[in-house]
């Protein structure tokens, strides 16, 4: 692959956009400077005739789709935001998530026959058309011998060298952004467009996807706000992946939340929790939970599905999420600004007071409202405008974190319009906190601490014996009796750990 072979690639995206008048549509004419109005007139006089059909997310929808698959995916996170972009506009961008145009099924049984090197009869007693399709794959209802009902996943044919088309545009797109947008550079686009890439590439290979299901599924056993379909081993290939069926409807579908018993609030408090609970108490979440990927049934169940995109927080990153959205919870701008710089996001020479005066700013006209009152364009708006100020720069390991709590939100907003997501998360939040931060906490990390420093004192005295004998003429005691002091120190927290587990308070 070539960079000007991307380039025109580029640029053929772009005109494209232009051609459906889809870049910068008409009805946002009369909200635009004067400038950006001009501009956008020039650029129309290049629409096509589809420009002149169609809502404006209907014509974005239509554009993105012939773009490929990495479009689609930017179009899959849109729709989820009817709360910036307006109702019409989202749902015009919905059917991007799993009603794209199939390819046949007796190529899709080609695949399967092919990657499991057994005939599809010998595997399935019944494989039938697809009932969604994707921008990578599409899914089949099938059933096994034994009567089990279950969903084939099938990559499209040709799919790869289609990603890897995207992949170099994306990137040259980002770098671009980098060379000649001063301030998108603060928003790291070339490490941005990297993990968008990666992400994609991982999802070419649907044993890795099936490996994603079957954790995540022990993760979710485990909290129970949500579930995932069990994995069918004898049915997974690099291009095939064989679930259990997934209970309920997708939420993709608007009588998914009409059907009898369904419990809105409810579900959306799941969601959240189940989010939340995967990235914090687990460091690994599921970062494509678009509605087409979430399947409902009352009177709050939901089973998640497409476990392509999988996104992981260490223990430091978990630490400072929890912080952050704990202060926010509890109204401690103070404590949310110090986590911000202890992780590293606001660079040191900056007045910690100063971005915990402006995080209020942007905190105490919307924590604690339900999400029908709160303007999240608004919102959005002014903490770019504060991260601005204070240099924070993006941080690509967060950037699926990022993007799923984006989606998250825009899902329950769509579920419940009077969704609170404070008192959704808080006690999801509080629990870590409570377990991670407690006083007990502590002296388990200090028990821990002085087993470590028990190990580290251990492992010198065995070198120190394998070593020839060294002559000292004056030998000084207090590294030995500092051994005994952090040894003695670190037996005493091991015990008071033990005491509070007898107790219960640990």
């Amino acid at each position: 692959m070539s960079r000007p072979a991307a380039f025109v690639r580029l640029i053929g995206a772009v005109w494209m956009l232009a051609r459906a008048d889809a870049l910068i549509p008409r009805e946002i004419d009369p909200i635009l400077p004067p400038p950006a109005r001009l501009g956008a007139r020039f650029l129309r006089l290049f629409a096509g005739p589809q420009a002149r059909r169609g809502r404006p997310g209907e014509r974005l929808a239509a554009a993105l789709e012939r773009m490929g698959p990495a479009a689609i995916k930017l179009g899959q996170v849109l729709s989820t935001r009817a709360d910036i972009f307006g109702r019409p506009f989202a749902e015009d961008l919905s059917h991007l998530k799993d009603r794209l145009a199939p390819f046949p099924v007796e190529v899709a049984k080609a695949v399967v026959a092919r990657e499991l090197d057994r005939p599809v009869e010998v595997v399935f007693a019944t494989f039938e058309p697809p009932i969604a399709a994707a921008s990578i794959a599409q899914a089949h209802p099938a059933t096994l011998h034994d009567g089990r009902k279950v969903a084939v996943k099938v990559l499209r044919p040709g799919i790869e060298k289609r990603i890897a088309r995207d992949v170099e545009t994306l990137e040259l797109a980002g770098r671009l952004a980098e060379l000649f947008g001063p301030e998108a550079r603060r928003l790291e686009p070339r490490a941005l467009t990297s993990i968008v890439a990666r992400a994609l590439e991982l999802e070419l290979d649907l044993r890795l996807e099936a490996a994603g299901a079957s954790e995540l599924a022990e993760v979710m056993t485990a909290d129970g706000f949500m579930r995932a379909p069990g994995v069918v081993w004898e049915g997974v290939s690099r291009r095939v992946l064989t679930l259990d069926w997934a209970e309920g409807m997708p939420l993709s579908d608007p009588k998914a939340l009409e059907q009898p018993g369904i419990d809105r609030k409810a579900i959306a408090d799941n969601l959240i929790r189940a989010f939340l609970a995967q990235a914090m108490d687990h460091g690994v979440f599921h970062a494509d939970l678009h509605e087409g990927n979430l399947f409902v049934a009352a009177p709050d169940r939901i089973v998640a599905v497409d476990f392509g995109i999988v996104g992981r927080l260490d223990a430091v990153a978990r630490r400072h999420l929890a912080e952050i959205l704990w202060g926010f919870l509890q109204r401690d701008y103070m404590r949310v600004a110090k986590a911000h710089f202890d992780a590293g996001y606001v660079p040191r020479h900056h007045s910690v007071e100063a971005f915990a005066q402006a995080l209020r700013a942007v905190g105490e006209p919307n924590v604690g409202r339900p999400s029908a009152a709160v303007s999240m364009g608004r919102l959005l708006g002014q903490l770019f405008e504060i991260t601005a100020l204070f240099d924070m720069r993006l941080r690509p390991e967060l950037v699926l974190l990022q993007k799923t709590m984006v989606t998250v939100e825009g899902v329950s907003r769509a579920i419940d319009p009077g969704h609170n997501l404070w008192a959704s998360a808080e006690p999801v939040v509080r629990r870590w906190i409570m377990r991670e931060l407690s006083p007990a906490a502590k002296i388990k990390d200090l028990a821990q601490d002085g087993v470590k420093a028990l190990q580290a004192l251990a492992r010198l005295a065995e070198a120190r014996e394998a070593a020839p004998p060294v002559v000292v003429v004056e030998p000084n005691p207090w590294p030995g009796r500092l051994g005994w002091l952090v040894a003695g120190a670190a037996l005493a927290a091991a015990g008071i750990w033990g005491w509070l587990r007898l107790q219960g308070l640990a």
